[in-house]
């Protein structure tokens, strides 16, 4: 049974003693991935390993809210328009480490980040891969203005939704598609938001090396253990587990144009 790894970060160096290892093991269980790049280095570390493997590895390009290194646009453009690199983003806000002192101007900063990837997206025609950490009503700020110019299928990605019903109302409305990891295997906090959010816009991720899934807690995360996060999204929804990884698995291919 396919499944699709939305959001992982296998370029990183936590993966530097086996990383061929860890990306056989996911594509020989047929399970795809996008590595997701946080900075220009391991965005382009994202587009090596896509070039590497035939099947099953793709990429999402570009800089988190908390990294403060220059944005280079036109390296970003160019890289965008490989095949292979499905997204863009991580991109977005996040507020959860900002110094109440600094909150204006770190503010300003992420939100003028945020609408050059935007940009980006709109260029190239590419869904954006979306990170909002306790942030949601700037984010969805941002998205109201913006939401119109984009041309993707699927506008965005929410990774690693922790939002309320009224956040996920709001970015359904826009369009989008919303990914949940390995928190949903031990926290049963998100329940009632994986039984409101329509299955078709349902995509799972493990984010890994981080947040990994019952019952490898303990343990570096890993693509492989994406079959995890279907399991239990089966069990919260009432639904068969292979009905699960079809439709999951149609939607990533859906948000991602693979």
């Amino acid at each position: 049974m396919k499944l699709i790894d939305a959001h992982t970060h296998v370029q990183l160096r936590q993966f530097n003693p086996d990383r061929d290892e860890v990306i056989k093991r996911a594509v020989e269980q047929d399970i795809w991935m996008v590595n997701v790049g946080t900075t220009r280095k391991d965005s382009q570390a994202a587009v090596d390993l896509c070039e590497a493997y035939a099947e099953g590895v793709f990429a999402s390009i570009g800089q988190h809210p908390d990294e403060r290194e220059i944005f280079d646009y036109d390296w970003y453009m160019r890289t965008g328009a490989h095949e292979k690199v499905v997204a863009i983003g991580e991109c977005g806000l996040d507020y959860y480490r900002v110094e109440p002192h600094l909150f204006n101007d770190e503010r300003d900063r992420q939100i003028e980040l945020f609408q050059q990837h935007i940009e980006l997206a709109k260029e190239l025609g590419k869904p954006l891969m979306v990170h909002c950490r306790e942030a949601f009503s700037d984010v969805k700020s941002v998205m109201r203005k913006e939401i119109g110019d984009l041309s993707a299928d699927v506008p965005g990605i929410l990774h690693f939704f922790t939002g309320t019903k009224e956040d996920a109302k709001t970015f359904l409305d826009f369009g989008f598609m919303f990914t949940f990891g390995g928190l949903i295997t031990f926290n049963r906090e998100f329940d009632e938001i994986l039984r409101y959010i329509p299955k078709e816009r349902i995509i799972i991720e493990t984010d890994a090396p981080f947040v990994t899934p019952d019952p490898y807690r303990g343990k570096r995360n890993e693509p492989a253990y994406v079959i995890e996060v279907a399991k239990a999204l089966a069990e919260v929804r009432r639904a068969p587990f292979e009905d699960v990884c079809k439709q999951t698995t149609q939607n990533a291919k859906s948000a991602f144009g693979i």
